[in-house]
C-alpha cells in the first residue's frame, strides 16, 4: 500500500510540474503577444529644434510610428519633417536625407546627404543648433550616448565649417530651453 501511495504522489508531482510548465509557456507566449500587438510599434520621444532666435534647442514630444524600421531612424525622419510647436524652427536643412543609421557601443552613426551641408543656412549659432538637435534627440534613445556624423559615407574634420565631427558626440544639456 505505502509503494502505491509514493507512486500516486510521483504521478501527482509529475502532473503538477507538466501544468506549471504549460502555465508558464501560456503566460509567456500572451505576454509575446501583448508587446508584439501594441498599436503599430508607436513610441513617444522628444524631438529638440531651435528657437528662432538659435539659442536654445525647444523640446517637442511626439508619438510616432516605427514602421519598418528602428525607433532611431523614425526620430531622425520626425526631425526632418520639422517642428509643430509655433515658435521653434527646423534644424536640418530642408532635402536632406539620412543614407544610413546604425548604432555600435553607444554611437548612433549617423550619414547624412550632401544636402545637409550644401542646405545648410551656415553660422555657428545655426550650426550648434542643427548638430545638437540631432544629438540631444537621438541620445534621449535607450542606447544611445553619442552621435557619430558622416556626409555621404565620409568622416569630415567639420561637415557645417565650425564644430570638429570626427569624433562622436555627446549631448548639451545646458542648450535645451528652461
Amino acid at each position: 500500500m505505502d509503494q502505491h501511495r509514493i507512486r500516486e504522489q510521483g504521478r501527482w508531482g509529475m502532473v503538477a510540474g507538466v501544468l506549471a510548465v504549460v502555465l508558464m509557456m501560456g503566460l509567456f507566449v500572451s505576454g509575446c503577444d501583448t508587446i508584439a500587438d501594441s498599436p503599430g510599434g508607436k513610441e513617444t520621444v522628444t524631438l529638440y529644434f531651435g528657437d528662432k532666435d538659435a539659442m536654445y534647442l525647444v523640446p517637442e514630444t511626439r508619438t510616432i510610428d516605427k514602421k519598418d524600421g528602428t525607433l532611431e531612424a523614425a526620430v531622425i525622419e520626425e526631425l526632418l519633417k520639422g517642428p509643430q510647436k509655433e515658435g521653434s524652427v527646423p534644424t536640418i536643412p530642408e532635402g536632406t536625407k539620412v543614407l544610413s543609421l546604425t548604432v555600435v557601443n553607444g554611437v548612433a552613426n549617423v550619414d547624412f546627404s550632401k544636402e545637409f551641408q550644401t542646405r545648410h543656412r551656415g553660422g555657428s549659432a545655426g550650426e550648434i543648433m542643427t548638430i545638437y538637435s540631432v544629438v540631444n534627440t537621438l541620445t534621449e534613445l535607450p542606447g544611445v550616448e553619442k552621435v557619430q556624423f558622416l556626409l555621404e559615407g565620409d568622416k569630415l574634420e567639420s561637415i557645417l565649417g565650425h564644430m570638429d565631427t570626427t569624433v562622436p558626440i555627446e549631448p548639451d544639456s545646458n542648450l535645451v530651453e528652461k
